[in-house]
């Protein structure tokens, strides 16, 4: 059988001087989607909206990545001076693409930044920074340690029960942002003790869609992190073969 096609949105940088404008991405992401048995395939930010529906026909699911913060002025909340937005270009794109992701219903996995936005685009809104907003969470973001980790709280039933199952766990943060008001259709399935939410998943009948505030493609991760991309590639091709018999 085909491989799955697993589309990833790409990071951006405008040009700075002598260098030129460039996209990038972390190979974690598509050597993630390769171990787990799908062929990524890698998106530019795409500036017309039928180009990117043509794109979209080619994929069978799509992996948003992480990076930097998404700018709430676009959602009508003030800009917090701990916010780093991501480049303008990357996030007017990311913003159609997740819209057009959600009317079309593509199996999508959303990571980091990834989640947020997929939370936001269906209705739900953000904590600008855990430490103002919610002052009794844990740390979720260590300046000396980029390999902080915390424990989850896992939903049973969800896909994140299927990765981790029973016993002590812990997963890579390294996040200010969050999510606070959940979109409509979603269903928290991972919080970190403090209560900050960590994993979240559809539970519209028809789209596969889960996102995850850590990042089970980092070097940090563990082998069982890695699973999840395992469960995606699984949705991404029942969502196939429910869409073949429907046809």
């Amino acid at each position: 059988m085909a491989k799955p096609v697993i589309g990833l949105n790409a990071d951006f940088r405008g040009a700075m001087g002598e260098k030129a404008a460039h996209s990038f991405i972390a190979a974690g992401y598509y050597d993630a989607v390769v171990q787990a048995g799908g062929l990524p395939v890698i998106l530019p930010p795409l500036g017309d909206m039928e180009d990117l529906n043509q794109a979209l026909d080619l994929v069978d699911g799509m992996l948003m990545v992480g990076g930097a913060d998404l700018d709430p002025r676009r959602d009508g909340w003030m800009l917090h001076p701990t916010v780093r937005p991501l480049d303008a270009r990357r996030e007017a794109f990311d913003r159609r693409l997740m819209r057009r992701i959600a009317e079309r219903r593509i199996p999508v996995l959303g990571i980091g930044v990834g989640m947020q936005l997929l939370n936001v685009t269906l209705g739900g809104n953000l904590f600008l920074h855990i430490p103002e907003d919610v002052p009794t969470a844990l740390p979720h973001k260590d300046p000396l340690d980029p390999a902080h980790r915390h424990t989850l709280v896992i939903t049973p039933g969800s896909v994140m029960d299927r990765v981790y199952g029973d016993g002590e766990l812990r997963v890579n943060s390294w996040h200010h942002m969050a999510i606070d008001e959940l979109a409509e259709g979603f269903e928290v399935t991972a919080r970190c003790p403090d209560g900050i939410i960590e994993a979240i998943e559809s539970r519209y009948t028809d789209w596969f869609a889960i996102g995850t505030q850590f990042h089970p493609e980092a070097s940090t991760a563990s082998a069982l992190d890695l699973r999840i991309f395992e469960e995606f590639l699984m949705g991404v091709k029942e969502s196939a073969h429910a869409m073949r018999m429907a046809a």
